[in-house]
């Protein structure tokens, strides 16, 4: 017994000074064969028996042979994480980064995690920071921080590939940090800081074509609406004008026709010859009121003449009237001549 955990310890030292530190978990002992073991949940112990594998003890109660059964192997069947190192790898375009992360995995065949490999928990390990590095050889600097989340993908199904031999099983990877050269991180701050003044200018110029975008359009509209209301002004303004001169039409028209039959009464010619005298005179009145040039008959004193001349002119435009008014007319003065109670010839006829 004493011999088996020398050689044990000394196996883990030369692991120690192989690979560096190796996890608690494999540094514990294994346990002992006294016949009766109880298993914990969520573990999986690897049984040889005369040094060759025989079985796999599930949780809960067991029973071993002593002295032939020996447990060689402990393997959690927990999700493991592990923290990936600190390693450089360079980029596309030639750029050294420094990235470190953390695996997260899984045993899913106890066998296979302890007779494939020495080391499951190094080999994975060293496994996720070479396909890191290969990973992000593919990609430029400015996709290293754009697809970070494509690029824990890759790195996933990657292991996941290599690590089928080993029953492991690779859930995820999640980079913690990517660090830059002074440099280039300089540069990037630049970069951005352009990007940032660009968009501003964009963001700008975008505003003041808007700006005046709405005020062209503000000023189409205006003097659409202001055209047509000057249109629907003259439209009224010429509506209304039309209306004025019908109206003033049907009252010259209403005037004539009260007129003519004024005339056409007892005494009608010395009522027109009363108008027009009133009308002289009121025009003699107004003479020299809106012009300087005055225009004067030389019997401006004669107002009988000119009575008189406007009667003659209004008698000769009376008998270019039709036969059957004119006629209409000497009957209605016959009648009027004629004593009140007698009868014309025509109606005496008539009758």
């Amino acid at each position: 017994m004493l011999r088996t955990l020398c050689r044990k310890g000394g196996a883990i030292l030369q692991q120690s000074q192989r690979f560096g530190p190796v996890q608690q978990r494999w540094a514990s002992s294994l346990p002992m064969n006294t016949v009766v073991l109880f298993v914990p949940q969520q573990e999986a112990w690897v049984v040889e028996r005369m040094g060759r594998y025989h079985r796999i003890l599930e949780p809960g109660l067991n029973f071993l042979i002593p002295v032939l059964d020996r447990v060689r192997y402990v393997q959690s069947l927990k999700e493991i994480v592990i923290d990936v190192p600190e390693q450089s790898a360079v980029s596309l375009d030639n750029v050294t980064l420094q990235i470190d992360g953390v695996l997260y995995l899984r045993i899913l065949d106890p066998f296979k995690a302890s007779y494939g490999v020495e080391d499951p928990e190094y080999a994975v390990t060293q496994l996720a920071q070479t396909t890191m590095r290969s990973e992000l050889g593919k990609l430029t600097l400015d996709k290293v921080f754009r697809e970070r989340e494509s690029l824990n993908s890759n790195i996933v199904h990657s292991i996941n590939q290599a690590s089928d031999e080993w029953g492991i099983r690779c859930l995820r990877y999640e980079i913690k940090d990517i660090s830059v050269p002074p440099r280039v991180k300089e540069s990037m701050q630049m970069q951005v800081e352009a990007e940032r003044k660009k968009r501003a200018t964009v963001l700008e110029s975008e505003g003041t074509r808007e700006s005046d975008i709405n005020v062209a359009e503000g000023r189409k509209q205006a003097q659409i609406l202001a055209s047509e209301g000057e249109k629907a002004e003259h439209i009224n303004k010429a509506s209304g004008e039309a209306q004025a001169v019908l109206a003033i039409a049907e009252a010259k028209a209403k005037a004539i026709r009260l007129l003519s039959e004024a005339l056409t009464e007892q005494n009608g010619n010395a009522a027109a010859s009363l108008s027009v005298a009133e009308q002289y005179i009121s025009a003699f009145s107004n003479l020299a009121k809106q012009t300087n040039t005055v225009l004067l008959p030389s019997n401006t004193g004669d107002i009988t003449g000119m009575v008189t001349q406007a009667m003659t002119i209004y008698s000769q435009l009376a008998k270019t009237t039709p036969a059957g008014s004119s006629a209409a007319a000497a009957a209605e003065e016959k009648k009027a001549e004629l004593p009140d109670g007698l009868a014309s010839p025509e109606e005496q006829r008539t009758q």
